[in-house]
């Protein structure tokens, strides 16, 4: 198995309380409830250190699919097996999609303002806000093609109806969290509902975890996505 820290390799551990911790990359001190055992932390910017790829990718890329775009943002360097990386990378491979599958946006502007909203969602928001960071990344998603503001009407609603869908998936199946199965979750829930809403049609494949082995607290065949799931359920 994939161990979590990125400065050790050692497991994670969540702390009851926030208390101010130096990054072990950057020497930046800040709050935060989540360190290694061995007390690293890794602050949420160099965590995604590398994430401005993502820009490029999603406008070099002509797929419909948001599942295959999210699946080759994840498998690049930048993207570990959890970490705050994925509140940019479910919004951005749900705009790139969108855009391909005839969504008038403005990609670019849009994925630059998905970078900067979704990487302000701290890891762990799942665990200790009670809202996991992939299920409002639909959010944004659904806040920047709507145009929607905190004095909006309609877009107001839209957006807070995705984030409230796509949690729902993510809290039906319950925790110990894995990125990897809330974001898929998150961009299927997105696809349903801009499908519904904006009649704009995402392409969608079956989708088979390929992750089980990197994570440590898998939840196997509880799992949707999980092979072993997928060889019960053909």
């Amino acid at each position: 198995m994939k161990e979590e820290c990125l400065i050790c390799g050692a497991a994670l551990e969540y702390l009851e309380f926030g208390t101010q911790m130096e990054c072990a990359v950057c020497g930046r001190r800040e709050g935060s409830r989540t360190r290694c055992v061995n007390g690293h932390y890794v602050c949420n910017d160099c965590h995604m250190d590398g994430m401005d790829a993502t820009l490029g990718l999603c406008l070099r890329s002509t797929s419909k699919n948001p599942i295959g775009i999210l699946q080759e943002l994840m498998s690049q360097p930048f993207c570990h097996m959890h970490g705050p990386e994925h509140h940019v990378l479910v919004g951005s491979a749900l705009l790139t999609a969108y855009h391909n599958a005839g969504g008038s946006i403005d990609l670019p502007a849009a994925l630059a303002e998905m970078v900067s909203r979704g990487k302000s969602v701290p890891g762990g928001a799942c665990g200790f806000w009670g809202a996991c960071g992939a299920g409002i990344s639909t959010g944004i998603f659904v806040s920047i093609l709507s145009n929607s503001t905190p004095l909006s009407e309609e877009p107001f609603g839209l957006s807070n109806q995705m984030t409230a869908k796509a949690l729902e998936q993510i809290g039906t199946i319950g925790g110990p969290r894995c990125c990897k199965r809330d974001s898929l979750l998150s961009v299927l829930a997105a696809v349903a509902f801009v499908r519904e809403q904006f009649g704009i049609e995402m392409e969608v494949p079956d989708v088979v975890c390929e992750y089980g082995a990197q994570n440590n607290q898998c939840i196997g065949i509880r799992c949707p996505f999980s092979k072993a799931n997928q060889k019960n359920n053909p």
